[in-house]
């Protein structure tokens, strides 16, 4: 999934964790990180129709020391608080 050109992973939006490169042999780390980049795409598809700018507001798939995938959300303070306040409206298709 790319947002505005192929540079959006590295616009400012820090993505990394601070455990970030550290691998446990004999995890299967490709299938979690598979699984969650399906999950991240299809979220950052309902992103982008809802009109947010990926390089503002994007998931990203990730995987925890098990290798089980995790998505997290990466974004600037205003993107984050346009989508929480397009969530929480009422019928609009937002929580309930």
């Amino acid at each position: 999934m790319t947002g505005a050109g192929e540079d959006w992973l590295r616009d400012g939006l820090d993505v990394e964790g601070a455990d970030c490169g550290l691998w446990v042999p004999g995890v299967d780390y490709m299938a979690g990180w598979r699984h969650a980049r399906e999950a991240a795409d299809r979220l950052n598809r309902a992103l982008l129709s809802a009109g947010f700018e990926l390089s503002d507001v994007r998931a990203v798939a990730s995987t925890n020391e098990d290798g089980r995938g995790v998505v997290r959300m990466a974004g600037w303070p205003d993107a984050v608080m346009r989508l929480a306040q397009r969530l929480e409206a009422p019928g609009d298709g937002g929580a309930p």
